[in-house]
């Protein structure tokens, strides 16, 4: 004989609903996928918001992720050369905006160590600065390997107060770097700063006639901005301009001169030029101005 009573029926469905509920509270997620399930559910309950939720995701990412996923990779660091002068590789610190950088000697697989950017402040209110030696005031460059896990890699970042690691693969060249800074941004998302829209500047005005340039900045750009008609259809960039004069990747410190321009490279790697020094003849006008 059925039972038609609804109050049996309702009191199934309450039994049946807290049966749910105490699974929910006293079983733990089996993996990944649970844990995520079940904080979308806190989410959806107005327990956690959208903000906490993603930064707790950020963490499960991390865990699983190795340093050759989200290091820089070595075509898009920005070095010194420990045989540089201080007024060559200052406009890159400049322009770059960086507060650590990389410092090798010869070539970009061996690097001596890293330099901070505050370090060089003594030197800019020193009248001695014609003794600085870049040797001297490096700081020891940690070796992490690709494969290495980005969650230790952090623990150590913090244990032992650096901000930065090289990079390198199995045969010991240098892969890319990576910073705590990229580590913490999976977690919280992109951390930005007061240069980080200076950084997007293709074209930088340094002093007088002189100008930081990055490689790749439109041609019809740089003939607006300088005022000039370089040959739009040999190249998109004023790096491929170069590139077709030059007749090959041209080396960091080479110099070019064209038209009413002087060329340094300030920064090349061995497939492309990254950063131009730009220096502007002094007849040349600029927006209807001489430059000074």
């Amino acid at each position: 004989m059925s039972d038609d009573n609804p109050h049996s029926r309702n009191g199934s469905a309450s039994k049946s609903f807290l049966k749910r509920v105490m699974q929910l509270l006293t079983s733990e997620p089996k993996n990944k996928d649970q844990l995520v399930d079940v904080l979308n559910d806190a989410q959806d309950r107005d327990l956690i918001n959208p903000e906490t939720k993603q930064m707790i995701k950020g963490v499960l990412d991390v865990s699983e992720m190795r340093v050759r996923e989200i290091m820089i990779p070595r075509s898009q660091m920005v070095t010194i050369d420990i045989n540089q002068k201080l007024e060559d590789f200052l406009p890159i610190i400049l322009e770059s905006g960086h507060s650590r950088f990389p410092v090798v000697n010869e070539d970009i697989d061996h690097v001596d160590g890293i330099l901070l950017a505050k370090d060089l402040l003594a030197f800019g209110f020193n009248s001695q600065s014609h003794d600085f030696s870049l040797g001297d005031i490096i700081r020891p460059a940690i070796i992490v390997p690709e494969s290495k896990k980005v969650e230790p890699l952090l623990k150590e970042f913090r244990s032992n107060r650096y901000h930065m690691a090289i990079v390198v693969d199995e045969y010991g060249g240098v892969s890319g770097v990576i910073t705590i800074e990229d580590i913490l941004e999976l977690i919280v998302g992109e951390i930005e700063d007061e240069t980080d829209d200076e950084i997007d500047d293709q074209i930088k005005h340094l002093a007088g006639n002189v100008y930081l340039v990055k490689a790749l900045t439109e041609l019809s750009d740089f003939n607006d901005y300088f005022n000039c008609d370089f040959d739009e259809s040999n190249a998109d960039t004023i790096g491929g301009i170069l590139l077709h004069k030059f007749n090959h990747v041209p080396k960091k410190g080479e110099l070019f001169n064209l038209d009413n321009f002087e060329f340094k490279v300030l920064s090349s790697d061995n497939r492309r030029m990254q950063m131009l020094q730009v220096s502007v003849n002094k007849s040349h006008e600029i927006n209807g101005k001489l430059s000074d």
